[in-house]
């Protein structure tokens, strides 16, 4: 059996067979007006009932981006984002409001996402009362809830400037699961956490996954926590997914250049062998170029040949790994290249 942050024993099972839960297709999303970029760009992917898909990059990627497209936050330019097959970025007033408690999301700072006028029980009673539960139903679903997460007995009265940041997400969690949603998208919900708290918060999400039978969508800069949590992972650069795969292969045998230096960068755990560093070129671009690979200019592999910077390459089935995709001219040829690497890790 896997340990309580692991995600092989939840949605592996119960996430391989059966129609996505979650279907998101071409979903784009520009800012900037007449020098518009593009921070999503054709981002698509499923989610199976269960299961819970990490998303990982750097800073700038799109990861929050996405986060608050598919909560209906931010809008899109376009692209579907279906859920059960209804399309939730085509619904407008009452259709939306009943469809808003099948989806939730948990944000990254547990300091500003809950109003500190009001108690932990009004907090997570409060979207029971939108969607009209009534009140002895409310009642019972928050004291259990807050149980849950271990906030029962007085907890329930105090006010959230007289909680820890760790209390704080577990209230914010409390109010995003209260709903029993299908779907619930997790915006980097313990960056903000010390990290003695961060594995008791990944522990009660992975413990409530499978008392309620949740999916989650985690959105991560923490590599380490990616790897244990998730069942999949994807990565994202510059708004476009280049590799997804579950994450013992992923993490195992990464082929996208960008993903190989992500996992170079990430601390190891005692007593395992670090991974040489692989340096990048330049810094990520502020926009896509208009033709060939994005990730052209800095890869180690291909900024010096033309298909890299004449043709955009798209995620397709990598060989060897059933569910694999890799958007790469020349996927899992990094190792096999006499690269610059820094001195120490």
């Amino acid at each position: 059996m896997a340990d309580e942050t692991s995600g092989q024993t939840s949605g592996q099972t119960s996430g391989q067979a059966g129609a996505p839960l979650l279907r998101v297709r071409d979903l784009r999303r520009s800012y900037g007006g007449p020098h518009s970029y593009a921070v999503l760009d054709g981002v698509s992917f499923d989610v199976r009932r269960g299961e819970t898909v990490g998303v990982v990059g750097e800073s700038g990627c799109g990861k929050s981006t996405l986060a608050r497209a598919l909560v209906r936050l931010d809008p899109v330019d376009d692209g579907r984002v279906e859920l059960d097959g209804v399309d939730l970025a085509s619904l407008r007033g009452a259709a939306l409001r009943r469809e808003r408690r099948r989806f939730q999301m948990v944000f990254q700072d547990p300091f500003g996402s809950l109003d500190p006028r009001m108690t932990v029980q009004q907090l997570v009673e409060q979207p029971l009362a939108v969607h009209g539960t009534p009140p002895a139903e409310r009642a019972r679903l928050v004291a259990e809830m807050l149980d849950d997460v271990g906030l029962g007995g007085d907890f329930a009265h105090r006010l959230p400037p007289a909680l820890s940041g760790g209390q704080r997400q577990r209230v914010a969690i409390a109010r995003a699961l209260v709903l029993r949603p299908d779907i619930t998208v997790l915006d980097e919900p313990i960056s903000a956490l010390d990290v003695s708290v961060q594995a008791q918060v990944l522990t009660l999400l992975r413990r409530e996954q499978r008392h309620l039978g949740l999916t989650y969508l985690f959105i991560t800069h923490d590599l380490a926590a990616a790897e244990h949590f998730c069942d999949r992972v994807m990565v994202l650069y510059l708004g476009r997914v280049v590799e997804t795969a579950t994450s013992e292969e992923l993490f195992a045998r990464p082929l996208h250049p960008y993903s190989a230096a992500l996992l170079s960068a990430a601390p190891q755990p005692r007593g395992t062998r670090e991974r040489e560093r692989i340096v990048l070129r330049g810094e990520p671009l502020a926009r896509r170029p208009e033709t060939g690979c994005p990730f052209a200019s800095r890869c180690p592999v291909g900024h010096d040949r033309e298909v890299c910077r004449t043709s955009t390459p798209v995620l397709a089935p990598a060989e060897g790994a059933l569910g694999h995709q890799v958007a790469c001219h020349f996927p899992g040829e990094l190792v096999a290249q006499p690269l610059e690497r820094a001195a120490t890790a």
